[in-house]
């Protein structure tokens, strides 16, 4: 799942599945073609930070390393234009995007493992 060579883990495509069937995704916003998860998505040469969601419902699986605060800042900013926008990210509750832009201000679910 974890390359060394980028900072991107791919998604499980059991896990989502299971997720899809609750949520009915339609934008995959920072994949590439190989794990693209919907028939819309953008990959990194589309740049899905500076592409507008409105009324799509939004699966996000950003790079976790220093970029993942763009990505949370993006999801944050699209609230009220996307239909629905579900991130899959670390628990880094540490950190000032988890303040500014997650805590009190977004459904939280955690994942074991």
């Amino acid at each position: 799942m974890f390359s060394s060579e980028n900072n991107a883990w791919a998604t499980p495509r059991d896990f989502f599945k299971k997720i899809n069937k609750e949520f009915n995704f339609n934008l995959d916003p920072c994949c590439t073609k190989k794990s693209a998860l919907c028939k819309k998505y953008y990959t990194p040469k589309e740049d899905g930070l500076i592409q507008d969601w409105k009324d799509e419902r939004v699966f996000v699986n950003p790079p976790y390393a220093r970029e993942i605060s763009k990505w949370v800042e993006k999801c944050f900013n699209e609230r009220n234009n996307a239909e629905l926008i579900v991130m899959l990210i670390p628990s880094r509750t540490d950190t000032r995007y988890f303040h500014d832009f997650i805590y009190n201000k977004a459904e939280i679910r955690f994942i074991k493992g």
